[in-house]
């Protein structure tokens, strides 16, 4: 993943298929969100499940990435358009 922010200034991460995030997994998306910072790269997260929604909400990380319904609505607030 660090490469690939090196490479690409937006990403989006597709999380409609994770039901599960444990503390090593939140640690990881924090990582990564620093990561993206530093090198002025920019996250978006995608097709959160309700559990995995939940548990960003109770970390308090929803106030921290953006979230989409999908990664179109993603894709579209990177390009600037209204999703």
């Amino acid at each position: 993943m660090k490469q690939l922010i090196q490479e690409n200034k937006r990403i989006i991460l597709n999380l409609g298929e994770i039901n599960y995030i444990d503390s090593g997994g939140l640690g990881t998306l924090v990582a990564l969100y620093t990561s993206a910072a530093s090198t002025g790269a920019s996250i978006k997260l995608a097709n959160l499940t309700k559990r995995v929604g939940d548990l960003l909400q109770v970390t308090k990380l929803l106030t921290v990435f953006e979230v989409y319904d999908s990664e179109e609505k993603a894709l579209q607030a990177f390009r600037g358009v209204a999703a």
